[in-house]
């Protein structure tokens, strides 16, 4: 059961990465980014890694996601 969530969680990360490339909207395709590194810290925690996944959570999806959001909001979001 657990490697059936794992998988899942490791194919949820895929699709938002897909996502984050494919997205032409730049603050989209952050949240997409953003979400990726939350699914991976999610899957460090079912693979029994708490001290990753807590810095994952803490720098991949919430400081670098909000750092970059804050710089596409102030620098027009990619419009030309």
């Amino acid at each position: 059961m657990l490697e059936l969530l794992v998988i899942l969680i490791c194919g949820s990360v895929l699709v938002s990465g897909v996502l984050a490339v494919w997205l032409e909207n730049l603050m989209a395709a952050m949240v997409s980014a953003g979400l990726a590194s939350l699914f991976a810290a999610v899957s460090y925690v079912l693979l029994a890694a708490p001290d990753v996944a807590m810095a994952e959570a803490a720098i991949g999806s919430g400081l670098s996601t909000l750092i970059f959001l804050y710089a596409i909001r102030r620098t027009g979001g990619g419009r030309e």
